[in-house]
Order: C-alpha cells, then structure tokens, then sequence
C-alpha cells in the first residue's frame, strides 16, 4: 500500500479507535493510582473520593459539584451485584460505561429515583438466572467502569456522602471468581507506535458491537488485526513514519471536532446536546432509545466519540446533564486571565437538578488553580449576590474584585487561556429542545 494510503488510514484509525485507548488507560490509571482524593481500588471494588475535585486531580473537565465513587468492572470473573442505598431524594447518578466509552446504562434521580435498589452486571452473552426481583444490566464489554455522582453542597455536607458511599457496594453473584485483567500490550515496542500497539490488543480483547466490525477490517494493513507478536516491532522505517503522520493527523482532526463548529456567533457558548450520542447499539435501564439520541450517521459517530473522549472523558448524556463551554467572548476574543468579564444571568437556568460554571485551563482542560480554592460557582455556592431582580452576574477574573458583592460572585481565572463549562444537571425541555439560551460572556 502506498505511504499516502497508509498514512490516511492511520489517520482513520486513529480516530476510531482513540476511545478505547483514552478509556482503558484510564480504567487503568484510576484503577491503580486513584484519582485526586480518590484512592484506587481492585477491580470490581469502588474507590471513593472523600473531597470534591482539586487542580491535582488531572481528568479532563472533571467537575468540581459532585462527589465521585468509581468502579472498574471486570466481568470475567462473573456477574456483580450492585447495591445502591436510599439517597433521600438528593441527586445522584451512577453511569455504566463499556470500554469504547459508550454510556449503556444509568442508575439515579433521573433514571430509576433514589430508593434503595439492587442490580446485577453481567458480561456479553451471560445467560444465567438472576436473584428473584433483581434487574439485569449488561455489559457489552467484559471491562467497563462504573461513575457515581453524589451532589455535595460543600465540605459541611461530606459526612452525608460518606455515609452513602459506605453503603454503596460491589460484590460477585458466585464467590471465586479471578478477574482477567486488561491486557498488557508489548511494552518494547517504541514510544512513537505505542498507541497502534495498545489498541492492536484491545481491539482484539474488547470487540466493537457488530456493525463496527467490517469497518474495523479495513484497519488490516496497519496490523492492528494481526495476533501474536507485535507488528510494530522492528518494523520498517518508511512504514512507521507513515503511522505517524496518519497519528498525528489523526490527532488534530479530533482536537479540531473539539472546538465550537465554524460559524458559532462569538461570546455563544457551544452546547453539544448530542456529543454522547454515539452509543447506537447498547442502550441499557436509564436510557434513551429514541432517534433524537442516536447519531444517524455511525461513521460521523466515530470522530464526535473521539471528541469526547478528548475534551470530556465519561460525560453524560445530554438528557442526563447538558455540558456547554466557551472559548471567545462577545467580541470573538479567546478568553484570557489578562482580562475581566462578568457573565450575567437575568434568571436560573431551567433545570430540575442544579447548575454551575466551572473553570478550566487550556490546553488540558484540567481545573485551574487559584489562591481561594474556588473551581465552580453555581446555585448551590453560599454568599451569592443576586440582584433586586433576581438576576446574578459572576465576575470572572484572576484578581479579587475590589468591592464585597463582586468578590462573592467570583470566579478566579487562570493566567492565559482558559475555558469555563456550564453544567446543567437534569435539563429541561428547554434546554434540550434549544429554546434556552446561555448568557454571552462580556469583558469589563
């Protein structure tokens, strides 16, 4: 195959495949270094966060309103019970994500409410009998993980999820079992080819649902099909550059899907309603098996996935939370910590759950760091200053506003770039149907 040939398909490639190696490196990482104040845990064994998100917790776009508890599942071993206790009403949600970063499933407020309940995981193709009156969700991949969201008003409120958190467990339906683990790819083979490595054995480990498989064949030439010993060992140097173009190509493809779309009027914030959407195959308990949630066209789904794999790992589906970001103000300038702006609200978004703004940096989409430890400000946040008319207009700058009401209502920024995300936690109709609209960030 030529080098331009090659080159293009690794470019393809890239794209298909960049969720399932952002995710099982992920699930990897979480699994054995935690997350933050999130302690890591065995597979099948939630680790739970005891403080709300931090700078030190490098995730991209992690939030800063709720309290994560996270599982890996590894379903080798058998089928889990899961039990979920009685969060009084309180907002909480638990995602079920497979290995390609497809959400198939949801437990929570939204979903299934917040009385006690108890559920059994169970692998691809299980054909066993559940415990009388137990609900069944399935897994399309062996490896999955398994993010909790508790909504936490703060510190004061931390032993309250604690105490949740306690009660939310894991364990096996049939005792013995041994967990596979996820597959080592060959660590020699060089740095610049070790993604087409990782994804060359976890394509082979976790298979994508069904109509995906003849597209993945196409991926043949670049031996990301080939079993036994790695292809990318040795191999020839006109070849390997030839990968790593299409990489690199492939990689500035997605970071372009992850921007607003050419043409977004400035200062408009970007809400994708449809970013998740790209799950058309296993869709499971708390979702939404409707044509407005699914992507028509499943190889467009391909880079949208990828984008948000980049931008914002494990994120729900619109119907569950609304994730909108800007990059520009009203003038169509990037955002920067050298200058001030205020975002105005004339009245609370419309949603059923809560709101917030929170901060991030670029290029990494990491929380940005400042002197009074505030990441987001939302409905929730003490000491607010609304207006006589119930408006509110947040400040967001890098230096303290000089007078008391402008100081309640900031948001620290950081020193360059930066890019603040509005989180809407089940939205309502008009949101989800477009007819609401965010305010335009204005400079000072």
């Amino acid at each position: 195959m030529p080098q331009p040939a090659i080159e293009a398909l690794a470019a393809d490639a890239y794209i298909y495949g960049y969720p399932l190696v952002a995710d099982l490196s992920m699930v990897d990482h979480v699994g054995s270094k935690g997350l933050g104040s999130l302690a890591p845990a065995p597979f099948n064994r939630f680790g739970h966060a005891t403080a709300l998100a931090e700078p030190a917790d490098e995730f991209v776009s992690v939030n800063n309103d709720t309290v994560y508890s996270i599982a890996q599942l590894d379903l080798s071993e058998g089928p889990q019970l899961l039990h979920v206790p009685d969060t009084g009403g309180q907002y909480h949600v638990l995602q079920f994500v497979d290995a390609w970063s497809n959400n198939f499933a949801y437990i929570g407020r939204r979903a299934t409410g917040t009385a006690e309940q108890t559920w059994l995981i169970t692998a691809p193709g299980w054909h066993g009998t559940p415990p009388d009156g137990v609900r069944v969700i399935t897994s399309p991949t062996t490896i999955a993980t398994v993010v909790g969201r508790n909504a936490c008003d703060g510190p004061a409120d931390l032993p309250r999820i604690r105490a949740l958190q306690e009660q939310l467990t894991i364990s096996p339906l049939e005792p013995g079992g041994v967990p596979a683990g996820l597959p080592e790819p060959d660590a020699s083979v060089p740095g610049e080819l070790a993604f087409f490595e990782r994804l060359r054995v976890w394509l082979a480990a976790f298979p994508p649902a069904g109509p995906d498989i003849e597209y993945q064949q196409r991926f043949s030439p670049l031996g990301l099909l080939d079993s036994g010993p790695s292809p990318y060992l040795g191999a020839a140097p006109e070849w390997t550059a030839a990968l790593v173009r299409g990489l690199t190509a492939g990689k500035q493809r997605v970071e372009e899907a992850t921007r607003p779309a050419e043409g977004t009027p400035s200062g408009d914030w970007s809400a994708n309603l449809h970013m998740f959407d790209y799950n058309l195959d296993f869709l499971g308990p708390g979702t939404l098996d409707e044509p407005r949630w699914r992507i028509a066209d499943r190889r467009a789904a391909y880079l949208t996935r990828s984008a948000a794999a980049r931008a914002g790992l494990w994120g729900n589906h619109a119907y569950e939370a609304v994730y909108a970001t800007a990059y520009q103000d009203v003038e169509g300038r990037q955002l920067n910590g050298a200058h001030a702006y205020t975002l105005r609200f004339d009245a609370p978004p419309p949603v059923d759950a809560f709101w917030s703004v929170t901060m991030y940096s670029l290029p990494d989409y990491y929380l940005a760091e400042n002197p009074i430890g505030r990441y987001s400000v939302g409905d929730r946040t003490p000491g607010l200053v609304y207006g006589a008319d119930g408006s509110l207009t947040l400040v967001l700058q890098r230096e303290r506003p000089a007078g008391d009401a402008e100081a309640a209502n900031w948001l620290p920024t950081p020193a360059g770039d930066f890019r603040p995300m509005i989180r809407l936690y089940q939205p309502q109709a008009a949101v989800l149907d477009g007819s609401y609209r965010l305010p335009p960030i204005l400079p000072r």
